[in-house]
């Protein structure tokens, strides 16, 4: 299994927003490309200096279903969160394996 995670660091004053949108639109969107069986949103408990950082964790089969994920519709799905939040925020992704 493969665990998928994108970590974003926030303005604090579109926390809020962001988190619902991420919950309401964003990873419904996410999962209802079939690429993921589960995920989840997470917020850092150590962080640094005056950011909010989050991590939403998507969990799939094999590598080679993310990376298919990654070309055919993670583009448009990135596209979007730019638009609402563009500029305001920073992200790095991270594919993990789980070994146990």
């Amino acid at each position: 299994m493969i665990l998928y995670n994108v970590t974003t660091s926030l303005d604090p004053e579109i926390a809020d927003q962001w988190v619902a949108y991420m919950r309401d639109t964003h990873m419904p969107e996410v999962m209802e490309t079939g690429f993921f069986l589960k995920t989840q949103l997470c917020r850092l408990l150590n962080e640094e200096d005056d950011g909010i950082t989050y991590a939403a964790q998507y969990y799939c089969v094999s590598l080679e279903q993310l990376e298919e994920y990654q070309q055919v519709a993670a583009p448009a799905l990135r596209t979007e969160i730019e638009k609402h939040f563009g500029g305001r925020y920073a992200s790095f992704r991270t594919m993990l394996e789980i070994v146990g």
